[in-house]
């Protein structure tokens, strides 16, 4: 028998419960992954984590300036 695609309880609750339900589900996929990553940032050495910080300021920046290049930029039309 197959599942019935209603929802119970109605309108933006129900809608909720499934994000909710969803969210949950791709938390538990992560998880290793997040804790792969965790272990392996606490086994840096303090010069490799500080390279790995530099890095990020520098993505982060040229992020920005793209930004900021793309908002003055002339608006097509």
């Amino acid at each position: 028998m197959a599942r019935s695609t209603k929802r119970i309880g109605g309108g933006e609750r129900a809608y909720r419960g499934g994000r909710i339900r969803s969210g949950v589900r791709g938390a538990r996929r992560a998880w290793p992954y997040v804790l792969m990553a965790w272990e392996r940032w606490q086994s840096l050495s303090p010069e490799e984590k500080e390279r790995y910080k530099k890095q990020a300021r520098g993505y982060a920046q040229r992020g920005r300036s793209l930004l900021d290049a793309q908002r003055t930029r002339k608006p097509r039309g």
